[in-house]
């Protein structure tokens, strides 16, 4: 069976949607030799930051000079993406050798706990390929929730929840405290918990569950300043002090000032962790993690000239942040947006917020069996009153830019991961390819 097929047999496992709970990850995790117990694990959950968090620790903890893995999701390209040693994408004849591994432990698991989801096998994947790699400083963030998500096998160094706010609510609950309780599942007896900033009734929530944990409540903003010094389409210049060491200006290639947020949830994480596992992370480190750090597809620059953003948010907040930093950036130019999205997401939530920002729309179908089509993104975007237009990806951009450049604006390129993703195809970028 060659790779494609060998990629495609585990996609089929995708079709099974989400189950949430631990057995079978821990069953099958347990057939493996349980490598996840041989990794000191900083452990991120989180609404929305989450992956830029796990991105910025891992960057400051390799230029620290440790061997990191990290397994984030979803991927853009390649599932090969999801898991990386140093900053690298796992080979692909290391992930076919895994796959056929840990397909055989699966086999066994199901007839006692029923079958293995995707999300459950890759994440042991992860763990194995790790323990492999000898890569035992891991950063995982959490695929959803927290409480029940396969992820929480792990009993992290330290914890961190990003952000909470209302997602998913078929799985995790109709409000806040809700959700809340699901993400603060992740907290575990005796280990620190960094958090970022969060509402009252989140924050009630997660210190009450840290309090019965024994589990110390660093809140980041408590400990670690993030101040925007300037910010220019190359990244943002910002001043960071800590709570013993002040790590002066340092230019961070991710854009939007959510950014700096996340940056300061991230330097408070790798303090805390390095207090709580007494590995030294120096000033140098963590200056050169955060100028070095990688995110694609998070206000990722794909031109300067006319500029074109590329964004993977999909919900309401994201679509806020993003709108801000575009409209920062555009500097009073017009801002025309090209997007498609997925029929479970929120479309007049997130167009609302480009209420005021955008002048023309180049709505795309994107490829997903739950792509919402793009005559109704079309008929959503126009009650705001912009030029609308319908196309394939390719038109789209390329009338977008055309536009750009004749009307001296801007392109965002937003809406959906899965959009990111064929955006950087047809780009020939492959994320994390090193």
């Amino acid at each position: 069976m060659n790779e494609a097929e060998v990629i495609c047999r585990l996609y089929k496992l995708h079709t099974m949607g989400a189950k949430l709970g631990l057995e079978r990850t821990q069953a099958l995790l347990a057939r493996m030799g349980n490598p996840e117990k041989q990794l000191a694990v900083i452990h991120v959950a989180g609404t929305n930051g989450k992956g830029s968090v796990c991105a910025l620790i891992d960057s400051i903890l390799r230029a620290a000079g440790y061997k990191t893995g990290i397994y984030t999701s979803p991927h853009l390209l390649r599932l090969n993406e999801r898991i990386r040693v140093n900053g690298k994408c796992i080979p692909d004849d290391e992930l076919m050798t895994l796959i056929d591994e840990v397909e055989h432990h699966s086999l066994a698991v199901q007839a006692d706990h029923g079958e293995v989801t995707f999300f459950e096998f890759t994440t042991a994947l992860a763990f194995e390929y790790f323990r492999r790699c000898g890569a035992s400083l891991v950063v995982a963030e959490v695929g959803m929730g927290g409480r029940l998500d396969s992820t929480n096998v792990v009993m992290p160094v330290i914890s961190v929840i990003t952000s909470i706010s209302v997602e998913h609510a078929i799985y995790l609950g109709p409000d806040v405290p809700s959700i809340a309780r699901e993400k603060a599942g992740i907290i575990k007896d005796g280990r620190p918990v960094v958090c970022g900033d969060l509402a009252e009734d989140a924050l009630a929530v997660i210190r009450k569950i840290a309090t019965e944990h024994k589990a110390r409540l660093v809140m980041a903003k408590d400990v670690v300043s993030v101040r925007l010094v300037s910010q220019s389409a190359k990244g943002q210049k910002i001043a960071v002090s800590g709570g013993s060491d002040d790590y002066s200006t340092v230019v961070m290639p991710l854009l939007g000032r959510h950014q700096m947020e996340n940056c300061a949830v991230a330097v408070a994480a790798v303090e805390e962790f390095s207090q709580a596992s007494r590995l030294p992370v120096s000033v140098e480190a963590v200056r050169e993690g955060i100028g070095n750090v990688e995110w694609p597809g998070r206000l990722q620059i794909l031109s300067a000239d006319p500029l074109m953003i590329l964004d993977g948010g999909h919900n309401p907040g994201a679509a806020e942040k993003l709108s801000r930093t575009v409209r920062e950036l555009a500097k009073k130019r017009p801002v025309g947006l090209v997007f498609g999205m997925c029929d479970d997401k929120d479309v007049d939530g997130f167009l609302r917020q480009f209420a005021e920002t955008v002048k023309a729309c180049w709505t795309v179908t994107i490829r997903t069996d739950r792509a919402i089509p793009r005559s109704r993104l079309a008929a959503a975007a126009g009650r705001f009153g912009w030029q609308i237009r319908e196309d394939d990806l390719p038109a789209a951009i390329a009338g977008a830019e055309k536009w750009a450049r004749e009307n001296k604006g801007v392109v965002c390129i937003a809406g959906s991961l899965y959009l990111v993703g064929e955006v950087m195809e047809l780009n020939h970028y492959r994320p994390f390819d090193g």
